[in-house]
Formats: structure tokens, sequence, C-alpha cells
């Protein structure tokens, strides 16, 4: 452990439900609309099928090699789809309103603190799916102050696809074993482990990793779990040096 976090010049994060609450963040936008609408489903299963088709659709961009679709069109078309399935008629006002809500997401509670104790030892870098500009709105809801925050437009291709990660390793000047890549979600985790990153999984949900070769470096329960990993007597590492 002591090895590999002599090894870690970076430590970069998923935004989406690693760093901000994304499901409970959506139910709470979402649910208004709905009920108004008649829904009389879960919220909570609701949103769980809007991300799902989103990622579903993210995927099949990603595989097509073609040009890059922003995110925020790939969400149009997924809670587009979903409410249709729904039975609710999709209004392209209500569907781009709720969709710019991903932009205000709050942090989950520990979130702040614990990466301001890993701040102290390592550069704190977000690589996301979002396009760059909801990247730099949301910056005034999460509220924490990363040394970088990458989009995976600039790579062209979303993640768990392996430009997302070279790229980004590339653009904080180190190699990928030297980025600890950290997220809530196992495809991004073995996404980033096949790119060369060591991974460390957030596992908020309770949910086991799978049966997969490209297993995360440490499983940890929430990031203050993860600061403490990375906190114990551990070198310090500055912004400059990681680009070094």
């Amino acid at each position: 452990m002591e090895e590999l976090k002599k090894t870690i010049r970076v430590v970069m994060f998923d935004q989406y439900g690693t760093v901000v609450d994304m499901q409970g963040g959506l139910v709470k936008a979402i649910e208004p609309f709905l009920r108004e609408k008649g829904f009389k489903g879960s919220v909570n299963s609701f949103v769980t099928w809007w991300r799902r088709t989103h990622f579903e659709n993210s995927m099949i961009d990603a595989l097509l090699h073609q040009t890059h679709t922003p995110y925020r069109e790939i969400g149009h078309r997924a809670l587009s789809y979903t409410l249709e399935r729904a039975g609710i008629e999709p209004a392209l006002e209500d569907v781009k309103r709720l969709v710019a809500c991903i932009e205000t997401l709050e942090c989950f509670p520990e979130v702040p603190q614990a990466l301001l104790r890993i701040k102290g030892r390592y550069p704190i870098v977000v690589l996301s799916n979002g396009d760059p500009d909801m990247l730099e709105r949301a910056k005034a809801f999460h509220r924490i102050d990363f040394d970088r925050v990458l989009s995976v437009a600039s790579a062209g291709a979303f993640k768990p696809h392996v430009a997302s990660y070279t790229y980004a390793a590339k653009e904080m000047g180190v190699a990928p074993h030297q980025v600890l890549f950290v997220a809530n979600h196992a495809f991004d985790c073995i996404g980033a482990k096949a790119a060369g990153m060591h991974t460390a999984f957030i596992d908020k949900r309770r949910r086991p990793f799978g049966q997969t070769p490209h297993q995360p470096d440490w499983i940890l329960k929430d990031m203050t779990e993860l600061a403490d990993v990375l906190s114990s007597s551990t070198p310090m590492v500055s912004p400059k040096a990681a680009a070094q």
C-alpha cells in the first residue's frame, strides 16, 4: 500500500455519482414534475432508468466512432425516452430544464472535507463525461477547489473508452500508472484500470464489484475512508510536481 501511494502523482475523480449525489439530486429535482403529470410510480426507479438510458446511449455513441455527441444532448434523448416509457409526453422545454439540473447537483456530505484532506497530499482532478460548460457551471454548486476539471469532450469519447483516460493522463503530464482514478461506478474503475491507471472503488451502494480481470486496488465505503488511506504516512505531492 505504501509503495502504491508513493507511485501516485494525481488523484482523479469521476464527478457525477462520485463527487456529487446524482441519484438523490435528480430524484429531488424531478419529483414535483412527475407528480404534476400524474406519475404514480417510484421516482427513484424513474431516475435509475433515466440514468441507465443515458449510460447506454453514451456507450453507443463512443462505439460508433463518429463525431462525439455532447453529454447534454445525450441527456435530452435519454430523458425524453424515459418520459415516453412512463406515459408522459416529453416537451422539449421541460426536458431541457430537467437535464440542466445535473449542473446544480451538490456533493455527498462527506466529500468536501475528504477531498480537502486529499488535496493536502496530491493534486485532485475531475475527469467527467459532462460537457465543459456544464462542468464549469457546476463549480458554483459543488464548491470543490479541484486543480483541474477535464471533460471527455476533448478526447472525443465517453468513459470508459480508453481514449478518455489516456487523454486525461497526458493532459496532467503523468503516466497512466501514476494516476489513482476514483469512482462510485464499476465501469469507470474498469475502464481506468484497463487504461493502466490505479483505481479506488467507492462502494456507497454496497454492491459486488463483479468478475473482471480489472479489479480495483482499493474498495472503500466512502470518500472519508479514501482520505484516511491516502493521508496516512504519504509524502506531499504538489500540483507543479505532478506536471513534471
